[in-house]
């Protein structure tokens, strides 16, 4: 690992911010083959209406039948041109001719303009910082699923992330990091110089994200100056020191060089020879996540390092209600096709039962029946192992439900914004009403003293604490959830859906950033990432030691084995003390 170096020997003089000079491989050298720079242009669909200039440079060793690396660089235009600050295709031209770098084509991109319907009187939409600033996946899916592939076209671009780069200066910093973050599967590797983590567009969260986040194979280079921007959205070079302390927190493969300069391109220009060979050192050795062992991370303290997500059922149309028998068999709901899966913890399906009445919420109480919030007959009802149905309630709405060791059941009804009390011999009551915007996942914690209500269309999860007769009290909106940058329609929100909870107090949420673990004090101390791009509606501890993590995600269902352990809705487990 790589740690912050300070007006290091690395930059070509870092005594005064006039002494940035580039070096020979970002000029012109004799017998060096040159590679070709050809201009394009694009409108696009993800930014609707946008036009913009790009670039491709291939070098002169390119041969169409091997694939070659990729790098893509933001504001392409102050990038690609040979008369500007950076020249990049020089010293590509350079470094490939030494072996320093690989065969490698160059993707120059310039931000997006709105054009105006009437030029002489109404100004363009610039989307920069609306391209750039933002920590969502628009601009990673506009590369991803509109430029890459308009390139593959013509030239055989290499689809192995470790084989792709990305880069960019100020807004076009943290557009890459953006990028790499949202999508590994897709870029290894980051060059951010003077990268705008500040809050133009809420970057400034980057490094509390890189703490929590399990980790991810990537490689980072940042630069910045010590008289870069101190303006409204903060401070820059604080913010890169942030970005560079989080990094080596997790234990990332990162390098963090500084110098005298201001927000500009004199110093970031004068290093990229040397940043470029960092970014690609040992190519084409893999870049890996780094070792959780011994990580101060708390992601790492849950996960066990040698398992990641595996898939155990796919196939459904919409999976939810995940649930846990005695002999730890979980069972799936498929909310359109009606029906009910049973998993065993060797990994065989089978249908538990079809025609399930529009169920979404399951739940297995004490008697070791399977209870059921049947929506689509306005119904709460329980299921033997036999399959046998028993009706508990009628003409209710419903949507997740929890029970407790006595057999009394708390449902949700987000349409009317409620929850509702069952008793184990009883009729049903309302315990809650517009306290909670939109109530969906519901759980017990761990001593079932306390009763835990997602708001799905919030960043909160509430605690009301249980009663003797069953009513709730002492409502707070406790848990407070991490939100994503936006969603493509409807209000943003967290999406907190289902949840479960292991014998430490802890709380797992199913939200649209993936899992999100909460202290016992409610906050978010730890984030496992999504396996596919589908939301999560739900999550529950599995397999026979209750030690394996399963989420349900669109049309699958996933598991992956962690160091923790669940707690079965019969038992009652009173967590330690927390640490506050």
């Amino acid at each position: 690992m790589y740690r912050l170096l300070v007006l290091t020997a690395f930059a070509a003089s870092v005594a005064c911010a006039d002494e940035y000079t580039l070096g020979p491989d970002s000029l012109r050298q004799s017998g060096v083959p040159q590679g070709t720079v050809t201009k394009h242009s694009w409108t696009s669909k993800i930014f609707p209406g946008t036009t913009r200039d790009y670039w491709i440079y291939v070098p002169a060793q390119y041969k169409p039948d091997k694939p070659a690396c990729v790098m893509v660089f933001q504001d392409g235009a102050g990038m690609v041109a040979e008369d500007g600050a950076w020249h990049v295709p020089v010293v590509f031209d350079n470094l490939i001719h030494k072996g320093e770098l690989p065969v490698t084509i160059g993707i120059f991109i310039n931000p997006g303009v709105l054009p105006a319907s009437s030029p002489d009187t109404q100004q363009g939409r610039y989307n920069r910082s609306f391209e750039y600033d933002g920590l969502g996946d628009r601009y990673t899916r506009f590369l991803l699923e509109e430029i890459l592939p308009e390139v593959s076209k013509q030239h055989n671009l290499s689809t192995d992330p470790n084989d792709r780069a990305i880069a960019g200066s100020s807004s076009g910093g943290i557009a890459a990091f953006s990028v790499a973050w949202n999508r590994p599967d897709a870029f290894h590797r980051v060059l951010s110089c003077i990268g705008s983590y500040v809050d133009l567009k809420g970057g400034y969260l980057y490094p509390f994200l890189i703490r929590k986040t399990e980790p991810k194979p990537l490689r980072v280079f940042l630069q910045d100056g010590v008289k870069d921007n101190n303006i409204y959205a903060g401070s820059w070079y604080l913010a890169n020191q942030e970005m560079a302390s989080a990094l080596e927190f997790v234990g990332y493969d990162y390098k963090f060089v500084v110098g005298t300069e201001a927000h500009n391109s004199k110093h970031g220009s004068a290093i990229l020879p040397d940043a470029l060979r960092w970014l690609w050192r040992e190519y084409p050795k893999p870049i890996a996540k780094p070792n959780v062992e011994g990580s101060r991370q708390t992601v790492a303290n849950i996960l066990d390092p040698a398992s990641a997500w595996e898939l155990v059922s796919q196939g459904h149309k919409f999976t939810e209600g995940l649930a846990v028998d005695k002999d730890a068999n979980v069972f799936i709901v498929d909310i359109p096709n009606n029906r009910v899966h049973k998993v065993t913890p060797d990994g065989k399906v089978s249908v538990f039962r079809e025609d399930m009445g529009g169920a979404s919420g399951l739940m297995f109480g004490a008697d070791g029946r399977l209870y059921a919030a049947q929506n689509g007959k306005k119904r709460i009802v329980a299921w033997s192992p036999d399959g046998t149905e028993t009706v508990l309630a009628e003409n209710v709405s419903s949507n997740d439900l929890a029970v407790n060791t006595r057999g009394d059941i708390y449902y949700t009804d987000p349409r009317d914004s409620r929850v509702w009390f069952l008793p184990a011999k009883g009729t049903p009551r309302m315990v809650i009403e517009k306290t909670v915007s939109f109530p969906n996942g519901v759980r017990f914690s761990s001593d079932q003293s306390l009763l835990l209500v997602a708001d799905t269309v919030t960043r909160w999860v509430w605690s009301f604490q249980v009663q003797a007769d069953g009513s709730l009290a002492n409502g707070e909106p406790f848990y407070r959830l991490d939100m994503p940058e936006y969603v493509e329609s409807g209000p943003l929100r967290a999406g907190a859906d289902g949840m479960t909870v292991d014998t430490e107090g802890h709380l797992y949420v199913a939200t649209k950033l993936g899992v999100q673990i909460c202290d016992q004090p409610g906050r978010v101390v730890a984030i496992i990432p999504k396996p596919e791009a589908a939301d999560l509606s739900n999550v529950v501890f599995g397999g026979p030691s209750l030690d394996y993590l399963y989420i349900s995600a669109g049309d699958k269902v996933f598991r992956r084995h962690v160091r923790r352990k669940g707690v079965f809705p019969w038992t009652i487990v009173k967590p330690p003390v927390p640490r506050l």
